[in-house]
Parts: C-alpha cells; structure tokens; sequence
C-alpha cells in the first residue's frame, strides 16, 4: 500500500484564540495584565518566581474551562489522508484534547512541571491539584517550576521540529505572525517544490509561492482540507 503523504502543520496562537485562549500580543506587550517578561521570562522567573507559579496556575484554571475548537478536529480529520504532525507553539493541550496523535510543543506545556535541578524529570499535573509555589517538591526533594520554555531560553524541541519540516510532503502554518523565531524560521527548511498554505485572518507578508488562505483556524482548516482532500483525490 503506497505510504500516506507527510503533513506537518505549524500552528501558534491563532490556533486557539476561537476557544478563548488569550496572548500577550492581543494586549501589546502585556498578558493578563502583566508585563510579559515579568512572568513568562527566564529575568522573571529569578526575580519573582512567586508571581510566575501565581500567574501560570491561573493559565491551568482557564485552560480546564477551554475547549478544542472546529480548527483544532478538523486538524484531527486530515489524518486519515495523511501521516500528520504538529509542531505548535502554543503551551495549552488542546490539540491533544482534541484528538491528534503526533504534536510537538515548541515552547512547553502548560498542564506539566519539571524539576529545577533535573529538567529531564517532567511531570504531567492533576487537574485536581493544578496550583503550585516556589516551596513546591516533586517526589525527590526537589523545587519545579512551570515547564515552559522562557523568553531568554533555548528552545530544545527545534531540531525535531526542523527535522520534521523537512519530511514534509505538504506544510502549512496557522495562527502565526511569522515573527517569533526560532519558530518563524521553520519555513525555510520545507523542500522546493513542497506546497505551503498559511492560515490567519491577518497573514504576514509571505513568499508568492505560500498559498494564503486569509481566515481564523475553523474556517480556514475547513477550508484547507477541501483542497487538500481534492487533491488527494485526482
């Protein structure tokens, strides 16, 4: 049986603004009404990391009332036509809450901590006990602290993301302004001559061969798997 075509779907936080997950972009600068580098930066999270335990467990709280929305399951659909894969931006899990197997987080998980001392011990929170403090321990001893990838830090899922894009047959971008980096540079790793479709109702400025579907993640997957599944067809 011929293998499925590779798709590998770039998404960030267009992706979940119709399920109400807000952005520091949508504030200028600021996130729930915090300055964005006093609670989302590696500066912060040293300075006050009291602020930065109180500022994401109130994410975790807004999170559980989210849902997956139509962008996030029709996302899920194309993988009966395709071997598919996220790489998303986004920190919250509704892609998998919404079905897809394969998702790569750039930039951490909300409903996850890691250890401080040994950041290869992540832990996956329970939803009844989401809230955690500077005096929080895992089962070692030892302090954690949101597991999210900070501005001033390296991001350590880019590579396998890049080794992903890579492999696409077909890439597309949702919900980006394409000018977060390393994420944004994504891009320039597809193969010549692989299709790329970028969704967003306010698209940055792309290069003519992106194929630009100029709408919000529901209407603009939906409008992408009747492409895509055309295609597929002929």
């Amino acid at each position: 049986m011929d293998r499925k075509p590779i798709l590998v779907i770039s998404t960030g936080a267009g992706m979940s603004a119709e399920s109400g997950i807000s952005t520091f972009r949508d504030a200028g600068g600021l996130w729930e009404n915090y300055p964005v580098m006093d609670v989302a930066s590696a500066d912060g999270f040293a300075r006050n990391p009291a602020l930065v335990h109180k500022f994401y467990n109130a994410r975790r709280h807004d999170l559980l009332k989210a849902k997956p929305n139509a962008g996030h399951l029709g996302l899920v659909e194309l993988e009966k036509y395709f071997d598919t894969y996220i790489i998303t931006q986004n920190v919250d899990d509704l892609h998998e809450r919404a079905g897809s197997k394969n998702v790569l987080h750039l930039h951490g998980e909300l409903m996850k901590v890691r250890s401080i001392p040994h950041p290869e011990r992540v832990y996956q929170l329970d939803i009844d006990q989401l809230d955690t403090t500077p005096e929080s321990r895992d089962k070692y001893g030892d302090p954690i602290r949101p597991h999210i990838v900070f501005f001033q830090e390296a991001v350590p899922n880019i590579e396998p993301a890049i080794e992903l894009v890579e492999r696409a047959d077909v890439f597309v971008v949702i919900g980006t302004s394409l000018v977060v980096y390393p994420a944004a540079g994504l891009l320039h790793y597809v193969r010549p001559g692989v299709p790329v479709y970028y969704i967003d109702p306010h698209p940055a400025a792309v290069p003519a061969n992106v194929h630009v579907i100029p709408m919000g993640a529901s209407e603009g997957v939906k409008r992408l798997a009747e492409i895509l599944t055309k295609q597929q067809a002929q």
